[in-house]
């Protein structure tokens, strides 16, 4: 009798388990495809897939890599929107952020006209320049994190050989796909604008008085200056807008040498913010020197921010397909030229944390 009765408790035992996996099994959620940085919200799971799919880079999309600090975030986004809006290509941003900032990119792209815009949004760890980079209280904000990124494009993961890299205070009146479609020389990493091109950008130089060559950037009193050969004189160029050669790059190891000169600066302050380039031009000046293609001066038309009063001709800005406020005097803030230019492609912050400052405002 005693066997009979641990035989059925045991059979019981048995039927029980059986329906606990045949339970787990029927009534459990599938599992989801891991979501990127700008689709890592809760979201019904029938639209997953969906998001996913949006935010997968194209082969024939034009990838744009631009930077949104959270305090200049509605700066990056009318960036976007010209970009976005002036052209008939597939155009895949890689919008590069501070983790502070993420909810807050995401929010601005989703809640505007900007939704339609194929993206993904990737977080910099500025710790990456740690012992690179030191305090100059002159341009605190030229000593950003995100100034940083132009100098690390391959752990962005960009599938494309070609990638443009554009900073937030850019207007792009043209089509992408025409600075895209630039043919890179041999054995050149990247292309970029002269600063000896238009005579309409000298005469805006000559009025603001500023530097227009290596002698600008660099001090040649330094022994290690000197020693690079570069002539003073030699005309400079902006890394505010380039094309790069991501695959060449990553062969020339592009990156390291960026970093080895911003290590010698932070070691024998051989450039700095107080001079005209900040800390970011130097070392690209350096390592590019005579290694670049050069772009057509129309697609970086750039100075608007180095002076508050000091003008382009509308027919000059009527014809430029890019226009670059480089410089201290912003579109977003007071005062600054050709506000109309920038104000045509600002979208308002969702959130009302972006603000235009206005003369009349205060």
């Amino acid at each position: 009798l005693y066997c009979v009765t641990v035989n059925r408790v045991l059979l019981t035992v048995l039927v029980l388990t059986i329906c606990l996996i045949l339970h787990s099994r029927l009534f459990r959620e599938p599992s989801q495809p891991k979501l990127t940085f700008s689709d890592a919200k809760k979201v019904p799971v029938h639209t997953q897939k969906l998001l996913v799919d949006k935010t997968a880079e194209g082969k024939y999309d034009i990838p744009v890599v631009i930077c949104a600090a959270e305090e200049r975030m509605g700066a990056a986004m009318a960036t976007i929107n010209s970009i976005y809006s002036n052209t008939d290509s597939s155009v895949f941003f890689y919008i590069v952020t501070l983790r502070d900032a993420i909810k807050l990119t995401r929010e601005y792209i989703q809640k505007t006209k900007l939704r339609g815009i194929k993206y993904k949004i990737v977080e910099f760890n500025p710790m990456i320049l740690k012992g690179k980079v030191k305090p100059d209280s002159s341009r605190p904000d030229l000593l950003h994190p995100l100034n940083f990124v132009r100098f690390y494009l391959p752990l962005l993961d960009i599938s494309h050989k070609k990638v443009i890299y554009v900073d937030d205070d850019v207007i792009v009146q043209g089509d992408i796909k025409d600075l895209y479609n630039i043919k890179l020389e041999k054995g050149h990493a990247a292309a970029f604008a002269t600063d000896c091109d238009l005579p309409s950008t000298h005469e805006m130089v000559r009025s603001v008085a500023m530097q227009t060559t290596y002698m600008g950037f660099l001090d040649y009193r330094k022994k290690e200056v000197r020693d690079l050969g570069i002539n003073p004189s030699d005309c400079s160029f902006n890394p505010g807008v380039f094309v790069a050669d991501v695959p060449e790059w990553k062969k020339q190891k592009i990156t390291k040498q960026l970093e080895k000169w911003m290590q010698e600066n932070f070691n024998q302050n051989i450039y700095s913010s107080a001079m005209a380039g900040g800390v970011a031009t130097p070392p690209m000046l350096i390592v590019f020197h005579d290694k670049y293609t050069v772009i057509d001066p129309l697609w970086h038309v750039r100075h608007l921010g180095w002076s508050p009063d000091t003008r382009y001709s509308e027919a000059f800005l009527q014809g430029a397909h890019l226009l670059h406020w480089n410089g201290r005097f912003k579109p977003w803030d007071y005062p600054c030229v050709h506000l109309d230019r920038w104000e045509k492609w600002f979208i308002p912050d969702p959130n009302g944390r972006f603000l235009l400052n206005r003369h009349n405002d205060r």
